[in-house]
Protein backbone atom coordinates (compact mmCIF):
# COMPACT_ATOMS: atom_id res chain seq x y z
CA UNK A 1 0.00 0.00 0.00
CA UNK A 2 1.16 3.29 -1.12
CA UNK A 3 1.51 6.34 1.42
CA UNK A 4 2.76 9.45 2.48
CA UNK A 5 5.55 9.83 5.71
CA UNK A 6 5.57 13.68 5.31
CA UNK A 7 2.64 15.03 7.13
CA UNK A 8 3.06 16.99 10.09
CA UNK A 9 -0.21 19.56 10.22
CA UNK A 10 -2.56 16.10 9.78
CA UNK A 11 -3.05 12.85 11.53
CA UNK A 12 -4.93 10.15 11.79
CA UNK A 13 -4.93 9.19 15.35
CA UNK A 14 -7.45 6.42 15.44
CA UNK A 15 -10.48 4.58 13.89
CA UNK A 16 -13.20 2.35 15.25
CA UNK A 17 -16.60 0.93 14.97
CA UNK A 18 -17.11 3.88 11.26
CA UNK A 19 -15.54 6.60 12.65
CA UNK A 20 -11.74 8.57 12.41
CA UNK A 21 -10.16 9.91 14.76
CA UNK A 22 -7.96 13.38 12.85
CA UNK A 23 -5.82 16.15 13.88
CA UNK A 24 -5.96 19.03 11.17
CA UNK A 25 -3.54 21.40 12.26
CA UNK A 26 -4.81 22.41 16.04
CA UNK A 27 -8.47 20.87 15.18
CA UNK A 28 -9.42 17.37 16.27
CA UNK A 29 -12.05 16.04 14.29
CA UNK A 30 -14.43 13.03 14.32
CA UNK A 31 -15.75 11.81 10.92
CA UNK A 32 -17.23 8.49 9.75
CA UNK A 33 -15.59 6.16 6.98
CA UNK A 34 -17.59 2.89 6.35
CA UNK A 35 -14.86 1.12 5.88
CA UNK A 36 -13.94 1.19 9.17
CA UNK A 37 -15.92 -1.94 10.57
CA UNK A 38 -14.13 -3.04 13.60
CA UNK A 39 -14.91 -2.43 16.80
CA UNK A 40 -11.35 -1.71 18.57
CA UNK A 41 -11.53 0.19 22.20
CA UNK A 42 -11.30 3.88 21.50
CA UNK A 43 -8.58 4.10 24.68
CA UNK A 44 -7.16 7.55 23.15
CA UNK A 45 -8.99 10.70 25.27
CA UNK A 46 -9.40 12.53 22.34
CA UNK A 47 -12.42 10.39 21.69
CA UNK A 48 -13.58 12.18 24.32
CA UNK A 49 -12.37 15.69 23.74
CA UNK A 50 -13.00 16.48 19.93
CA UNK A 51 -13.39 20.00 18.46
CA UNK A 52 -16.70 18.61 16.59
CA UNK A 53 -17.99 15.14 15.36
CA UNK A 54 -19.74 14.58 11.94
CA UNK A 55 -23.20 12.86 12.08
CA UNK A 56 -24.70 10.92 9.24
CA UNK A 57 -28.35 10.85 8.77
CA UNK A 58 -30.17 7.94 7.52
CA UNK A 59 -32.26 9.78 4.91
CA UNK A 60 -28.88 10.96 3.49
CA UNK A 61 -26.54 14.09 4.29
CA UNK A 62 -25.84 14.66 7.85
CA UNK A 63 -24.58 17.54 10.10
CA UNK A 64 -21.86 18.70 12.43
CA UNK A 65 -21.57 18.38 16.03
CA UNK A 66 -19.74 21.40 17.52
CA UNK A 67 -18.28 20.65 20.71
CA UNK A 68 -15.66 23.59 21.26
CA UNK A 69 -15.45 26.64 18.94
CA UNK A 70 -13.96 26.07 15.27
CA UNK A 71 -13.20 28.72 12.91
CA UNK A 72 -14.93 28.58 9.71
CA UNK A 73 -11.88 27.82 8.09
CA UNK A 74 -8.01 27.71 9.17
CA UNK A 75 -5.04 26.21 7.21
CA UNK A 76 -2.73 23.49 7.31
CA UNK A 77 1.08 22.57 5.27
CA UNK A 78 1.76 19.46 3.59
CA UNK A 79 5.59 20.39 2.87
CA UNK A 80 5.72 24.01 1.05
CA UNK A 81 1.84 23.88 0.20
CA UNK A 82 -0.67 25.77 2.36
CA UNK A 83 -4.11 24.47 1.90
CA UNK A 84 -7.51 25.65 3.17
CA UNK A 85 -9.51 23.52 5.58
CA UNK A 86 -13.21 24.23 5.36
CA UNK A 87 -16.01 22.13 7.32
CA UNK A 88 -18.36 20.74 4.62
CA UNK A 89 -21.85 19.32 4.93
CA UNK A 90 -21.11 16.21 3.33
CA UNK A 91 -18.29 15.11 6.06
CA UNK A 92 -15.54 16.62 3.87
CA UNK A 93 -12.39 19.52 5.16
CA UNK A 94 -11.67 20.12 1.37
CA UNK A 95 -8.60 17.69 1.57
CA UNK A 96 -8.00 14.17 0.76
CA UNK A 97 -4.94 13.51 2.94
CA UNK A 98 -4.37 9.80 1.31
CA UNK A 99 -3.90 11.89 -2.45
CA UNK A 100 -0.43 13.65 -1.12
CA UNK A 101 1.48 10.21 -2.14
CA UNK A 102 -0.14 10.96 -5.48
CA UNK A 103 0.91 14.82 -5.25
CA UNK A 104 4.80 13.53 -4.39
CA UNK A 105 4.40 10.78 -7.57
CA UNK A 106 3.79 13.60 -10.03
CA UNK A 107 6.00 15.74 -8.70
CA UNK A 108 8.71 13.88 -8.96
CA UNK A 109 7.97 13.45 -12.59
CA UNK A 110 7.60 16.60 -13.59
CA UNK A 111 10.98 18.32 -11.55
CA UNK A 112 13.44 15.32 -13.82
CA UNK A 113 11.82 16.23 -16.81
CA UNK A 114 14.27 18.42 -19.15
CA UNK A 115 11.27 20.66 -20.64
CA UNK A 116 7.82 22.12 -18.93
CA UNK A 117 5.59 19.39 -18.62
CA UNK A 118 1.78 21.11 -19.43
CA UNK A 119 -0.53 18.87 -17.07
CA UNK A 120 -4.36 18.64 -17.02
CA UNK A 121 -5.80 17.51 -13.75
CA UNK A 122 -9.45 16.80 -14.35
CA UNK A 123 -12.01 16.93 -11.36
CA UNK A 124 -9.59 18.97 -10.04
CA UNK A 125 -11.54 19.65 -6.95
CA UNK A 126 -10.33 22.34 -4.27
CA UNK A 127 -7.03 22.11 -6.20
CA UNK A 128 -4.16 20.22 -3.85
CA UNK A 129 -2.41 18.03 -6.73
CA UNK A 130 -2.82 21.09 -9.16
CA UNK A 131 -0.87 23.30 -6.51
CA UNK A 132 1.52 21.13 -6.16
CA UNK A 133 2.31 20.62 -9.91
CA UNK A 134 2.76 24.04 -10.08
CA UNK A 135 5.09 24.22 -7.42
CA UNK A 136 7.25 21.63 -9.26
CA UNK A 137 6.77 24.02 -12.01
CA UNK A 138 4.77 22.37 -14.65
CA UNK A 139 1.80 24.32 -16.51
CA UNK A 140 -1.38 23.02 -15.03
CA UNK A 141 -4.97 23.35 -16.32
CA UNK A 142 -6.86 22.60 -13.79
CA UNK A 143 -10.86 21.55 -14.48
CA UNK A 144 -14.14 21.11 -12.36
CA UNK A 145 -17.82 21.28 -12.51
CA UNK A 146 -18.37 23.33 -9.85
CA UNK A 147 -17.90 26.87 -9.48
CA UNK A 148 -17.29 27.06 -5.31
CA UNK A 149 -14.73 23.99 -5.90
CA UNK A 150 -12.63 25.78 -8.80
CA UNK A 151 -12.82 29.79 -6.39
CA UNK A 152 -11.59 27.24 -3.23
CA UNK A 153 -8.67 26.02 -5.50
CA UNK A 154 -7.70 29.46 -6.17
CA UNK A 155 -7.48 30.31 -2.56
CA UNK A 156 -5.59 27.33 -1.90
CA UNK A 157 -3.18 28.66 -4.99
CA UNK A 158 -3.03 31.86 -3.41
CA UNK A 159 -2.15 30.64 0.10
CA UNK A 160 0.33 28.43 -1.20
CA UNK A 161 2.10 31.10 -3.43
CA UNK A 162 1.36 29.86 -6.85
CA UNK A 163 -1.83 32.02 -8.14
CA UNK A 164 0.61 33.67 -10.49
CA UNK A 165 2.06 30.70 -11.81
CA UNK A 166 0.60 29.24 -15.57
CA UNK A 167 -2.55 28.10 -14.52
CA UNK A 168 -6.09 27.74 -16.31
CA UNK A 169 -8.93 27.44 -14.03
CA UNK A 170 -12.18 25.89 -15.93
CA UNK A 171 -15.36 25.64 -14.57
CA UNK A 172 -17.10 22.67 -17.09
CA UNK A 173 -18.25 19.08 -17.90
CA UNK A 174 -14.52 17.24 -18.16
CA UNK A 175 -15.51 15.04 -20.58
CA UNK A 176 -17.69 18.39 -22.87
CA UNK A 177 -13.74 19.68 -22.05
CA UNK A 178 -11.44 16.87 -23.09
CA UNK A 179 -13.82 16.91 -26.73
CA UNK A 180 -13.25 20.67 -26.69
CA UNK A 181 -9.50 20.28 -26.23
CA UNK A 182 -9.03 17.65 -28.75
CA UNK A 183 -10.59 19.75 -31.40
CA UNK A 184 -8.49 22.66 -30.52
CA UNK A 185 -5.34 20.67 -30.92
CA UNK A 186 -4.38 20.89 -27.51
CA UNK A 187 -2.29 18.41 -25.87
CA UNK A 188 -0.73 17.27 -22.20
CA UNK A 189 1.91 15.75 -20.95
CA UNK A 190 0.26 14.54 -17.93
CA UNK A 191 -3.42 13.89 -16.88
CA UNK A 192 -4.19 13.33 -13.02
CA UNK A 193 -8.19 12.40 -12.34
CA UNK A 194 -9.80 11.79 -9.71
CA UNK A 195 -13.52 11.05 -10.81
CA UNK A 196 -16.52 10.66 -8.59
CA UNK A 197 -18.52 8.02 -8.15
CA UNK A 198 -21.68 10.03 -9.02
CA UNK A 199 -21.98 13.02 -9.72
CA UNK A 200 -23.44 16.41 -12.12
CA UNK A 201 -21.82 18.39 -14.59
CA UNK A 202 -22.80 22.42 -14.18
CA UNK A 203 -25.36 21.74 -16.70
CA UNK A 204 -26.80 18.97 -15.29
CA UNK A 205 -24.73 15.86 -16.97
CA UNK A 206 -24.82 12.74 -15.22
CA UNK A 207 -21.53 10.77 -14.20
CA UNK A 208 -21.59 6.96 -12.88
CA UNK A 209 -18.04 5.72 -12.75
CA UNK A 210 -18.24 2.49 -13.91
CA UNK A 211 -20.46 3.09 -16.94
CA UNK A 212 -18.17 6.00 -18.31
CA UNK A 213 -14.74 5.15 -16.86
CA UNK A 214 -13.22 3.11 -20.02
CA UNK A 215 -14.83 5.60 -22.64
CA UNK A 216 -13.20 8.67 -20.39
CA UNK A 217 -10.00 7.19 -20.44
CA UNK A 218 -10.41 6.74 -24.41
CA UNK A 219 -11.62 9.88 -25.09
CA UNK A 220 -8.47 11.44 -22.59
CA UNK A 221 -5.90 9.35 -24.87
CA UNK A 222 -6.89 11.91 -27.60
CA UNK A 223 -5.76 14.34 -25.25
CA UNK A 224 -2.46 13.09 -24.66
CA UNK A 225 1.19 14.29 -26.37
CA UNK A 226 3.13 12.03 -28.31
CA UNK A 227 6.10 12.73 -25.64
CA UNK A 228 3.21 12.37 -22.73
CA UNK A 229 4.56 11.12 -19.32
CA UNK A 230 2.07 9.99 -17.17
CA UNK A 231 -1.71 9.61 -16.45
CA UNK A 232 -2.73 8.86 -12.51
CA UNK A 233 -6.33 7.48 -12.07
CA UNK A 234 -7.28 7.31 -9.05
CA UNK A 235 -10.80 6.13 -7.23
CA UNK A 236 -12.89 5.81 -4.01
CA UNK A 237 -15.95 3.55 -5.76
CA UNK A 238 -15.57 0.31 -3.88
CA UNK A 239 -16.35 -1.99 -7.09
CA UNK A 240 -13.49 -0.82 -8.99
CA UNK A 241 -10.75 -2.31 -7.96
CA UNK A 242 -7.02 -1.14 -8.61
CA UNK A 243 -6.29 -3.95 -10.54
CA UNK A 244 -9.27 -3.26 -12.86
CA UNK A 245 -7.87 0.36 -13.26
CA UNK A 246 -4.74 -0.92 -14.07
CA UNK A 247 -6.66 -3.18 -17.05
CA UNK A 248 -8.25 -0.15 -18.13
CA UNK A 249 -4.67 2.13 -18.43
CA UNK A 250 -2.62 -0.91 -19.46
CA UNK A 251 -5.50 -1.34 -22.76
CA UNK A 252 -5.71 2.27 -23.70
CA UNK A 253 -2.99 4.21 -22.75
CA UNK A 254 -0.23 1.69 -22.87
CA UNK A 255 -1.18 0.06 -25.50
CA UNK A 256 -0.58 3.27 -27.09
CA UNK A 257 2.17 4.97 -25.89
CA UNK A 258 3.72 2.15 -24.66
CA UNK A 259 6.12 2.66 -20.99
CA UNK A 260 4.37 0.84 -17.89
CA UNK A 261 1.38 0.61 -15.32
CA UNK A 262 1.33 0.21 -11.75
CA UNK A 263 -1.48 -0.28 -9.23
CA UNK A 264 -1.99 -0.27 -5.58
CA UNK A 265 -4.43 0.83 -2.56
CA UNK A 266 -3.56 4.37 -1.06
CA UNK A 267 -3.51 4.70 2.74
CA UNK A 268 -2.90 6.60 5.63
CA UNK A 269 -1.10 5.84 8.53
CA UNK A 270 -2.86 5.46 11.96
CA UNK A 271 -1.09 6.57 15.02
CA UNK A 272 -2.24 4.63 18.29
CA UNK A 273 -2.18 1.29 15.94
CA UNK A 274 0.81 1.55 13.58
CA UNK A 275 -1.29 0.00 11.23
CA UNK A 276 -2.46 1.56 7.91
CA UNK A 277 -6.07 2.55 6.72
CA UNK A 278 -6.88 1.83 3.24
CA UNK A 279 -8.43 5.15 1.83
CA UNK A 280 -8.82 4.29 -2.47
CA UNK A 281 -7.14 3.07 -5.21
CA UNK A 282 -5.06 4.39 -7.90
CA UNK A 283 -3.78 3.17 -10.85
CA UNK A 284 -0.60 5.13 -12.77
CA UNK A 285 0.78 4.92 -16.14
CA UNK A 286 3.94 6.76 -16.62
CA UNK A 287 7.00 6.39 -19.29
Amino acid sequence: MRKSDFWRDYELIDSSSGERLERWGDIILIRPDPQVIWNTERKNPLWHNAHARYHRSNTGGGKWQVYKRIPDSWQIKYRDLVFNVKPMGFKHTGIFPEQAVNWDFACDIIRGSDRQLNVLNLFGYTGCATISALKAGAKVCHVDASKGMVAWAKENAASSGVIDKPVRWIVDDCGKFVAREIRRGRFYDGIILDPPSYGRGPSGEIWKLEEQLYSFIELCADVLSDDAKFVILNSYTTGLSPSVMEYILGTVIKSRFGGEVSSDEIGLSVTDTGLTLPCGSTAIWRR
